[in-house]
């Protein structure tokens, strides 16, 4: 009975897991909707969708004409950091003055093919950024690079009220309201553990369930 117990809830784990990964096919920035003029913990998730190949590097861009004067960049083992930095477009201040130099776009690449993202799996990467613009919604172009050199281009604009195109950049909507963040965030694992523990719940919601059936079963 016990080993048919430890069986079912190592069966209900993978299933959550799997479900977890293939919530969605596309490139997406979470949260996608946010309050517009403070800071956010920004979280680009990143599944791979071929067969064969993993992911080994994803680049992001950030919107060039809504330049963020500080863009924090959460590190994960097994994965380089690349910033690449230059003048905004539109003038930039932050508690300091006039920002002269902002990050354009932050490249992550796996150390090696087994720290990509094998397929069927996914990877978040998370940036800390502010202040964000007050309302409207930023668009962040991604390129998504395999083992096999193909590379998705998650470039398309989603237009409202149109059928979405084949391959969206992830969009983020800012909505007006109190924003109750009022400095700069620092990095922490918070995230990470949250979703964690709700991966956890989930596998022993799941488990508890599957556990039932078969003692019924097992009555009868």
């Amino acid at each position: 009975m016990k080993r048919r117990l430890l069986t079912t809830l190592a069966a209900a784990s993978l299933v959550v897991v799997a479900t977890s990964g293939a919530a969605s096919a596309h490139v997406t920035v979470n949260p996608s909707s946010t309050t517009g003029g403070g800071y956010s913990e920004l979280t680009f998730r990143a599944p791979t969708e071929s067969d064969t190949a993993s992911t080994v590097k994803l680049q992001v861009f950030l919107p060039e004409r809504q330049p963020l004067a500080f863009v924090g960049v959460k590190p994960i083992p097994g994965w380089k950091v690349s910033i690449t930095k230059g003048k905004p477009s539109i003038p930039v201040s932050s508690d300091d003055g006039p920002v002269t130099e902002v990050v354009q776009s932050v490249t992550r690449t796996a150390d090696s093919t087994a720290d990509g993202i094998p397929p069927g799996g996914f990877q978040d990467f998370d940036l800390s950024v502010g202040p964000l613009p007050a309302s409207g919604t930023m668009e962040f172009k991604a390129l998504q690079t395999y083992s096999d050199h193909s590379v998705v281009r998650w470039i398309d604009h989603t237009v409202e009220g149109q059928a979405e195109p084949a391959h969206p950049a992830p969009l983020l909507t800012l909505t007006s309201g109190t924003q109750t963040t009022a400095a700069a965030p620092t990095s922490s694992d918070s995230g990470t553990a949250d979703w964690a523990l709700g991966l956890s719940i989930g596998a022993l919601a799941v488990a508890a369930g599957g556990a039932g059936v078969a003692l019924t079963r097992r009555k009868g």
